[in-house]
């Protein structure tokens, strides 16, 4: 029962130890990220994804019947 006690209040007392006061102001948040558009030419390049892809397999599968 005694160390039951004596847990409850390390841990409790833990709580002033962790806290410390401010030291000054925050840091100032960074610029902000351009103002760039991510979904630009998605269709285009879907397109060249799906041409690749088809390219990339019809070659691997020639070589693979080569052999």
């Amino acid at each position: 029962m005694n160390k039951i006690i004596l847990i409850i209040v390390v841990l409790l007392c833990t709580q002033g130890v962790l806290a410390a006061p401010p030291v000054g102001p925050p840091p100032p948040t960074p610029p902000p990220p351009p103002g760039l558009p991510i979904d630009g030419n998605i269709l285009i390049l879907f397109v060249l994804a799906l041409v690749s892809g088809y390219y990339l397999s019809k070659k691997f599968i020639d070589i693979k019947k080569g052999s």
